[in-house]
C-alpha cells in the first residue's frame, strides 16, 4: 500500500491546527474541574514520553511541535464543565461531548469531523459479593491525541499507559496503537468476569443437584440479573467493533485491523459465552424449581403416609374408649396384649407396603 507522502502529511496537520485555533482557552472553573477529573496527560514522541504531566492548555500544541508525536488525555468521572472545557480546547462535536457528559449509554461507534469516538462498557466482577461492576469508557481518536472519559470504578488504565510507555516499537504507531491497547484491555477483562460467573454457575448446579435440602433461588436469580447486566455490555460492542474492522471509511489506520480483528473474534467469543451462562442459569433455575415441587411432593406423601398408619391405632382404641355394657372382649384376660398386637401388625404391614411404594 502507497505512503501519504510527507507534504500530504503535513497538510493535514495544518487542516487540524487552524480548526483549534478560534477555540477559547477553558474557564479557570473549568481548568479546576479538569485538573480534579484528569487522571494523566502526556506527550508521546517516538514512542517515548516526553517529560511528566503535561499541563492541558499545552498538551496539543507540544504535540504538533513533534513531527509523528501525541498526546493522551485521560479523564476519570468529570463534571460537565470539565468535559465541556476539554471539548472546547480540541474542539469536539457537541454530540461527542454530550455523550462524555452523560453515561450510560449504549456501545456505539461514531465519526465527527475526522475523528472517531468508540463508546464501550467496562466490567470487572467482584467473587466476594457476586456482582458485576459496570462501567463505561469513551475513547475519542484524532490524528494528534487519544482522550479517554472513563465513568465508574472498573478498568483502570493507568496500568496500561505503564505497558505501553515500556514497550516504545507500539507507541510509534500512534494514536492507533493506543486506541487498540484499550479496546483490547477492555476485552480481556470479560474473560476475567466470564471465569468468575462460570465459577458460580457450577457452584450452583452442584448445589441444586446435591442432596442437601437447599434453596438457592435467591443466589440464581442475582446471578441472572448480573448475567444480563453484563450481556448488555458485550453484545451490543460486537457491531461497532465490526464496523472498525470492515469500514474502510473510517480513519482507521490499515495496519491497525489485523489486530482489531483479533480482539472482534474474542468479543464474539465472549458474546456467545455470556449467552451459554445465560442459559445454563434459565435450566439451573427451572430445575431447581422442579427440585422444590419434587420435595413437597415427597414431604406430602410422607405426611399422607404416617396419616393412614396412625388412623389404625386411632381407630381401635377409640372403639374401645366407648362406653358399651357387653364387650365379649373385655373379660378375655389376653384381649389386651392380643389387641396390642394385632395394632402393631396392622401398623406395620401399612409402614412395609407405603415404604415399598416409595411414600417412606
Amino acid at each position: 500500500m502507497r505512503r501519504p507522502s510527507k507534504h500530504r502529511h503535513l497538510r493535514e496537520l495544518r487542516a487540524e491546527r487552524s480548526r483549534l485555533q478560534a477555540v477559547a482557552p477553558p474557564t479557570p472553573l473549568a481548568a479546576r474541574s479538569i485538573d480534579e477529573a484528569l487522571t494523566d496527560c502526556a506527550v508521546y514522541d517516538n514512542g517515548e514520553r516526553e517529560g511528566g504531566v503535561v499541563p492541558l492548555t499545552e498538551a496539543l500544541e507540544r504535540a504538533y511541535r513533534t513531527q509523528d508525536g501525541f498526546v493522551w488525555i485521560g479523564l476519570h468521572d468529570p463534571e460537565p464543565a470539565a468535559v465541556e472545557a476539554l471539548g472546547a480546547q480540541f474542539a469536539l462535536h457537541p454530540l461527542l461531548v454530550e455523550d462524555a457528559i452523560h453515561a450510560h449509554q449504549r456501545p456505539k461507534l461514531e465519526r465527527h469531523d475526522g475523528l472517531i469516538s468508540l463508546v464501550m462498557k467496562t466490567a470487572q466482577y467482584v467473587d466476594e459479593t457476586e456482582h458485576v461492576e459496570v462501567g463505561e469508557l469513551m475513547v475519542v481518536v484524532g490524528p494528534k491525541f487519544v482522550v479517554t472519559v472513563r465513568h465508574g470504578s472498573p478498568v483502570p488504565l493507568s496500568g496500561l499507559r505503564e505497558d505501553l510507555e515500556q514497550d516504545h516499537v507500539r507507541m510509534e504507531r500512534g494514536p492507533g496503537a493506543v486506541f487498540h491497547a484499550i479496546v483490547d484491555r477492555v476485552v480481556d477483562e470479560y474473560a476475567d468476569v466470564l471465569e468468575g460467573l462460570f465459577n458460580d454457575v457450577d457452584e450452583v448446579e452442584a448445589t441444586v443437584f446435591s442432596d442437601q435440602r437447599t434453596n438457592p433461588t435467591e443466589r440464581i436469580y442475582r446471578l441472572k440479573r448480573e448475567v444480563i447486566a453484563f450481556k448488555k455490555a458485550v453484545g451490543p460492542l460486537v457491531h461497532p467493533l465490526t464496523r472498525l474492522v470492515e469500514d474502510t471509511d473510517l480513519p482507521v489506520p490499515e495496519r491497525a485491523r489485523p489486530y482489531l480483528r483479533d480482539v472482534l473474534d474474542h468479543l464474539e467469543r465472549d458474546a456467545e459465552a455470556v449467552n451459554a451462562i445465560d442459559d445454563v442459569l434459565s435450566g439451573v433455575l427451572d430445575a431447581n424449581l422442579a427440585q422444590i415441587s419434587l420435595r413437597q411432593n415427597e414431604d406430602a406423601r410422607k405426611i399422607s403416609a404416617w396419616a393412614a398408619i396412625a388412623v389404625v391405632p386411632t381407630m381401635i382404641f377409640g372403639l374401645y374408649g366407648m362406653n358399651f355394657e357387653h364387650m365379649p372382649e373385655l373379660k378375655w384376660h389376653l384381649g389386651y396384649p392380643a389387641v396390642l398386637l394385632f395394632t402393631l401388625a396392622v401398623c406395620g404391614g401399612l409402614y412395609s407396603r407405603l415404604r415399598r411404594a416409595g411414600w417412606l
